[in-house]
């Protein structure tokens, strides 16, 4: 088996098994399932191109999740007057059979969507139960600047949360 078709194959696998990670992304960084498949075939195209570089310095999901945040954040830069992308108004993925989780969950990613976009990477993370210095690795900060973004963005979701709660009564 020559080395290409070996890479193919091994980086196939590494998508296949942490796949959720892009669809976080992607759901956190568009609106509607067509931006969402666009975004999650542009960060495994950059994935892709950055292979070869992936040293093992660090967990390949601690990779996969710098590449796909910064894929995602130069996506809705070049497509700034895109509104699909940046603002998420509707959650179509798999929700629970429990209909008021299923609520929370669309409150919680509609709120996480009005943040600005480092906020956005800090809070998928943390909610990805990365640590503090996996966070601070991928953001390019330190560990004590996470602990207080992260202080001050679940304030705001909380506030957010809220603010869409007292409009829907």
């Amino acid at each position: 088996m020559n080395v290409q078709r070996s890479t193919k194959k091994e980086f196939s696998k590494l998508i296949e098994k942490h796949q959720a990670i892009i669809h976080k992304v992607t759901l956190v960084y568009t609106n509607g399932p067509a931006d969402r498949e666009d975004l999650f075939q542009e960060i495994c195209l950059q994935l892709w191109k950055a292979y070869p570089n992936f040293r093992g310095e660090a967990k390949f999901s601690t990779w996969m999740y710098r590449v796909a945040l910064n894929t995602a954040i130069s996506t809705i830069r070049k497509n700034r007057n895109n509104p699909g992308f940046e603002r998420l108004t509707d959650h179509d993925g798999a929700m629970d059979e429990n209909r008021d989780e299923a609520e929370q969950l669309k409150q919680l990613y509609t709120a996480i969507s009005k943040l600005n976009r480092i906020d956005k990477a800090i809070i998928l993370l943390w909610l990805d139960e990365k640590s503090y210095e996996e966070i601070a690795s991928i953001i390019g900060t330190t560990k004590s600047n996470v602990s207080v973004k992260l202080v001050r963005i679940k304030r705001k979701l909380e506030e957010l949360v809220l603010e869409s709660e007292n409009k829907e009564l």
